[in-house]
């Protein structure tokens, strides 16, 4: 009989010799998509920066070229506050967030009909919530045990941007405007510009492509870290928000994404891209350019190649 294990061990043997300074090459002369102006800092950045890594059950982690190279995590830190949230608060954030993708951008003023609750915690409103919800009296202690949680996913001590977090709080209306809507309808507990000030930190904290893969391994090894082998999540925690990154995490593209690559993962406006491969590794891509999804589309391109060639498709997989 066919085993699964067999599969992982072999995705696990070709990533530890796959070239990815030659992926990164042949998706770096794509010169599709736009890189975001939604703050000045991601419209500053290199539309030339490609990084590419892998990080595997037993904490080898691989880069390509530039994979040290820093950006703001920015909307990739969506499954992570959701893991954090559903940590602090006993599992309840998943009573108080919806879990189904909405087919609408990631900052529609929108929540659910009759419930008030986000739609999902990868679009905006969702992230806004899950992020008051964490342990902490008030937004500087949120975000400080957010920071914590992060760097326990990625397995070393990451920082802040502090530029960054000022041109989120101060140009996020549409977060102001769900902040303030989720007021209004009962859901958010907090006051709205604490709610949006612990976001904008989380959206701020930097990642380099070695610790995005990190992070996606600790969800892909139900909530291990790799790396240090500490325990960030219980392994239901990890498996709720690998299902919902695979139904949300790349917006109204998640079906698409879903079909074609078949791997969980999670976008972000600064070019970031992280993906969770349950059982198997964690891979992450950092190139600004977008396509009109708001994913990266080198990264779109390079996770296919990912999957194909390490057979990662989670619907792929030959069984009998």
């Amino acid at each position: 009989m066919h085993s699964p294990d067999a599969d992982a061990d072999a995705a696990s043997d070709a990533a530890r010799s796959f070239d990815l300074d030659a992926l990164r090459e042949r998706v770096l002369s794509s010169r599709d998509g736009e890189v975001s102006t939604s703050i000045p800092q991601l419209a500053e950045a290199d539309p030339d920066l490609t990084a590419l890594a892998l990080a595997l059950p037993g904490g080898t982690v691989r880069g390509s070229a530039q994979a040290d190279v820093a950006v703001s995590i920015q909307s990739a830190v969506k499954p992570f506050l959701f893991a954090i949230a559903l940590l602090d608060t006993d599992g309840e954030a998943m009573d108080l967030i919806g879990i189904e993708p909405t087919g609408e951008a990631f900052d529609a003023i929108k929540l659910e009909s009759g419930t008030g609750r986000p739609p999902n915690p990868m679009v905006n409103a969702g992230a806004l919530l899950t992020a008051a919800l964490v342990d902490g009296d008030d937004a500087d202690a949120r975000s400080a045990r957010i920071l914590a949680g992060l760097s326990a996913f990625a397995g070393r001590e990451l920082e802040v941007d502090d530029d960054v977090a000022a041109s989120e709080h101060l140009l996020g209306d549409r977060n102001h405007a769900l902040a303030h809507l989720m007021r209004a309808e009962g859901t958010l507990d907090v006051g709205a510009d604490d709610a949006v000030a612990a976001y904008a930190r989380a959206c701020a904290v930097l990642v380099d492509a070695r610790a995005l893969a990190v992070m996606g391994a600790t969800l892909a090894c139900g909530g291990v870290n790799p790396v240090t082998g500490e325990r960030v999540v219980p392994p239901i925690v990890a498996r709720d928000v690998v299902a919902v990154m695979a139904t949300c995490g790349v917006y109204d593209g998640s079906g698409r994404w879903m079909r074609r690559v078949g791997v969980p993962a999670k976008s972000s406006v600064s070019g970031g891209l992280v993906l969770a491969a349950p059982g198997e590794l964690g891979a992450a891509v950092i190139s600004p350019p977008l396509d009109a999804q708001g994913t990266s589309v080198r990264g779109r391109v390079a996770s296919e190649v990912l999957s194909d060639e390490l057979g990662l498709h989670l619907f792929g997989r030959a069984r009998g």
